[in-house]
């Protein structure tokens, strides 16, 4: 069984997170633009930000035999200074159309502010006009009424909700986003937000369509192996293998791969490695150490003790 986490920060994971993850399924993933734990205080640190998630951490990935994507666009929080917002405003256009970005995310809502309405309104135009899926930021404060807020906004201008996937979302807000005709997707942290005994609570009660797993794993307390743990568990409490690929895989492919940049022959038909390649005259390799090459090799995920 394969997997995609579409929604983890590798940026601030390490390349053991790569190796794991390689070897415990995950084939694919996608990288939101997010915030970085302070404030960007001017433009080319935006810039320089978007420019590494659709170069290094792209090579950094494919080191390891895992295709990366990512999604563009200015967080809610620093949606709040305005001054900064608009020139980052300016700039989104010229990487929303780069290859391998299949969505503009994550944006929303963080406080639903007057300043966050406003450049979430924004991008979504900009998704609209480049038709492009959105990933949806949901506040981790009066999550359920915030959740309704994304929602509502994005049909006022006039999106698709099949164009648009709400993430974060819990057991208060899972059935408004299905209702509604969006994708809904979780996020596995440990001991905190949708735990994967939740998660699997969740997909019993509702089953498998438009529903979505992700880790979000970042810079905090996080597992970027929660999308295989997730399986695993499903797979021991009775959810058949259909559902668990369409939770752990299909529906991420289905709903991202409207952006026409991610496909599933992009990792079935590239099965070799080379970390002998340099990006920017940059390795991933230090010292001594010497490069695999050759096919890429992923462990049973439900016999590997990497997930246990």
């Amino acid at each position: 069984m394969k997997f995609i986490d579409p929604h983890i920060h590798m940026t601030s994971r390490t390349t053991d997170d790569y190796a794991a993850m390689q070897k415990a399924g995950i084939v694919a993933i996608i990288e939101p633009a997010f915030w970085l734990g302070q404030p960007r205080t001017e433009l080319g640190s935006f810039k320089d930000y978007y420019s590494s998630l659709i170069g290094w951490e792209r090579f950094r990935a494919s080191q390891f035999g895992i295709k990366h994507y990512c999604t563009i666009g200015l967080n809610s929080k620093e949606a709040n200074n305005e001054a900064l917002a608009e020139e980052v405003m300016d700039l989104l256009p010229m990487f929303i159309c780069k290859e391998g970005v299949v969505g503009v995310g994550e944006i929303g809502y963080d406080d639903q502010t007057a300043a966050e309405d406003k450049y979430y309104r924004l991008q979504l135009d900009l998704a609209k006009e480049a038709n492009l899926p959105v990933q949806i930021h949901t506040p981790h404060r009066d999550k359920k009424a915030g959740t309704i807020r994304s929602m509502e906004v994005a049909l006022e201008h006039k999106l698709d909700p099949g164009m648009v996937i709400v993430d974060h979302n819990n057991e208060e807000t899972v059935r408004d986003v299905l209702d509604r005709g969006f994708w809904a997707a979780f996020t596995i942290y440990p001991n905190t937000k949708m735990g994967n005994e939740r998660m699997v609570e969740i997909v019993k009660q509702y089953g498998s369509e438009r529903i979505i797993v992700n880790s979000a794993a970042d810079w905090g307390i996080s597992d970027p192996l929660a999308v295989p743990k997730t399986a695993s568990l499903m797979l021991e409490k009775g959810i058949s293998i259909a559902d668990i690929h369409k939770v752990c895989y299909q529906n991420a492919l289905d709903s991202f791969g409207q952006s026409g940049q991610m496909k599933e022959s992009d990792w079935l038909e590239n099965t070799t490695i080379d970390q002998s390649q340099k990006l920017f005259n940059n390795s991933i390799l230090r010292g001594g150490q010497l490069p695999t090459i050759g096919e890429i090799r992923t462990n049973p995920i439900f016999d590997s003790n990497i997930i246990r």
